[in-house]
């Protein structure tokens, strides 16, 4: 039985086991297999033109009940998640070095990958084993990042998770985001670098996605991710081509024009949606209908407030402890669902400054402080309504168990209840914008 290799000499020592003997490729990234992968096993081949196309993400490749990673994908791992490293005969003299995780506990190791700023590919088996001749056919099914998780227990239930698309064109920038999660999707654009940081605090995205000029845009993208956390990737000129940005919007959201979605104006906001699209689509890989609308809204909609506005007034954090205990929002916040809690937040994070929304706003609230029967009918019946926003994207992604569908059908039928109720107070509580 061959000793395994996890010490951190070992570790070191693995990384000549392929590179120095057989002469890794200088000309890929984070790759670290031999030039000539002809010389590997056949199952070894196929992994290595998998990750020839997936060079920026750790490649979670499927081998029965495990999935498994191989020469420096298994060195990075190796060290981040402190998980033993050993090799694997892949054809040549040496082992290649390898690490793997049990497949029905990946979500936990993908998690730990994910909160520290990697991308991962997750390749399966897209075959019966029993049916296949020769090797087992697999294919990479979703890319999973900072800002397009789906997992529930990596996710805060209160705050949206945030992907951002940001370009930048000459001291002008268009900026998209969406939550994958909930089916939001905003669209902006501003002049000034200074707004556009307020735009990245207002929303305080899990991840960035840019076109190359963003980073002589004068933003401290390190201060971003040391901060705020926020993990910042640029992307290939052909995310941001102005015919593909406009084909891919049109596609997904139904119009024949683009003028017809309203963006004739928004020359550099159509580009970092179209962006954002592409990148969703790439790395989704499956229908993306529950994003059905792209909300277009003015900066100036909203108070400007700064970074350090934000942290000094404490509206979600506290400034010590950078706890929701303590700030205005642990104050107000008394929502029954989820969706209540992400709202509150949202209102907070971004006031108003029009009068009549304001107005509006305060009727609203007006109208349920006067109808304490009403209010406690409307908390009473929200009691059982689950997260519909995020319970509709695992029914689109087709990844809904049972328990899922029976939360779904639960808050369904608590919504004519809501709305009789709401029927019989003042209309502008079903007009809050």
């Amino acid at each position: 039985m061959e000793k395994t290799r996890n010490t951190e000499e070992e570790k070191k020592m693995g990384q000549k086991w392929v590179k120095e003997e057989h002469k890794a490729s200088t000309s890929r990234v984070n790759t670290g297999f031999p030039v000539n992968t002809g010389k590997l096993s056949p199952m070894m081949q196929e992994y290595c033109k998998t990750k020839e196309q997936y060079k920026d993400c750790i490649l979670f490749y499927r081998l029965g009940d495990f999935y498994e990673m191989f020469f420096d994908d298994a060195l990075l791992v190796t060290k981040e998640l402190e998980i033993t490293l050993t090799g694997k005969d892949c054809g040549l003299e040496e082992r290649a070095p390898m690490c793997g995780v049990p497949y029905h506990a990946a979500e936990t190791y993908i998690n730990r990958l994910i909160e520290r700023g990697h991308k991962v590919a997750i390749c399966e088996q897209v075959e019966d084993p029993k049916k296949a001749k020769g090797l087992v056919k697999r294919e990479v099914v979703r890319i999973v990042t900072p800002g397009t998780t789906l997992d529930a227990a990596s996710l805060d239930e209160t705050k949206n998770n945030y992907l951002m698309s940001i370009v930048s064109m000459e001291e002008h920038f268009g900026c998209a985001i969406a939550d994958i999660t909930t089916g939001d999707c905003f669209l902006t654009e501003v002049d000034k670098p200074q707004k556009l940081l307020d735009e990245i605090n207002k929303f305080v995205p899990a991840e960035i996605i840019c076109n190359d000029s963003f980073y002589m845009s004068n933003i401290d993208t390190d201060d971003l991710q040391n901060r705020l956390g926020i993990c910042v990737f640029s992307l290939d000129s052909w995310y941001f081509d102005d015919a593909i940005c406009e084909r891919i919007l049109k596609e997904h959201f139904h119009a024949g024009t683009i003028e017809g979605l309203g963006l004739a104006d928004y020359d550099c906001g159509v580009i970092a949606a179209g962006a954002l699209m592409q990148y969703l689509v790439e790395t989704q890989k499956r229908d993306l209908s529950h994003i059905s609308h792209l909300t277009i809204y003015a900066a100036g909609k909203y108070m400007l407030l700064d970074s350090s506005t934000r942290r000094n007034l404490e509206l979600c954090e506290t400034l010590r402890d950078k706890q929701k205990r303590g700030s205005l929002l642990w104050v107000l916040d008394k929502t029954k669902t989820a969706m209540g809690a992400r709202t509150l937040r949202k209102y907070i994070e971004q006031p108003l400054i029009d009068k009549n929304a304001i107005e509006k706003r305060l009727d609203a609230v007006d109208e349920l402080m006067k109808n304490a029967i009403s209010r406690e009918e409307i908390r009473e019946y929200l009691s059982p309504v689950y997260d519909l926003e995020r319970l509709v994207c695992k029914i689109t992604y087709q990844s809904a168990n049972p328990r899922d569908l029976i939360a779904f059908g639960t808050s369904l039928s608590m919504l004519p209840h809501i709305k009789y109720i709401m029927k019989r107070i003042y209309w502008n509580i079903v007009m809050i914008s």
